[in-house]
């Protein structure tokens, strides 16, 4: 009988390992490179083999804000409808990202809806201690990279909770 829990056990872990989500998903802040203040929270998923990721809240404008800045359309946008009457939150800023190995992920694009700006983009999730040009992480991080040709800027996200959220609701409730 105990070896035949332990061998379920062991079935058990293997399955949890096999089907665990790749480490890039899951809530992430996103941090200003120029002041270090927190911008957003982001949730970030796979669907069907395709990273995508969303504006989970705003931390500086009401959760109910619209991206008028955007334009009207994207190519390979994945929801259809008018972008600049999209909400930031809940919208598919991040789409179209393919998995490279586990944690990274590139050729897809991200969209900066305070200013409209498409990126293409690159995602790497690093260890506590891994590096990532002169960054060493001091915690679990997604280094994001928006591109434009061989041009890449990086920030460093920093894992978020849901209470994370919440506060972001509570301090910046939507208008309407």
């Amino acid at each position: 009988m105990k070896k035949l829990m332990a061998l379920i056990g062991a079935l058990i872990v293997t399955a949890g390992a096999l089907f665990a989500a790749d480490p890039a998903c899951g809530l992430w802040k996103s941090i200003d490179d120029k002041d270090g203040k927190v911008t957003a929270i982001w949730k970030i998923w796979e669907e069907n083999g395709v990273l995508m990721g969303t504006i989970a809240a705003t931390t500086s404008d009401p959760q109910d804000v619209i991206a008028t800045a955007c334009k009207e359309s994207y190519k390979n946008f994945p929801v259809s409808g008018a972008v600049n009457k999209m909400h930031t939150v809940g919208t598919p800023w991040i789409f179209g990202m393919k998995k490279e190995s586990e944690g990274n992920w590139k050729g897809g694009h991200i969209i900066d809806p305070s200013n409209g700006k498409m990126y293409g983009c690159v995602i790497k999730y690093l260890s506590t201690g891994e590096k990532n040009k002169s960054y060493k992480a001091t915690q679990p991080t997604l280094a994001m990279a928006g591109t434009v040709g061989p041009i890449q800027v990086f920030q460093y996200w920093i894992p978020a909770t849901q209470a994370d959220i919440e506060k972001a609701q509570q301090e910046n409730p939507a208008k309407n």
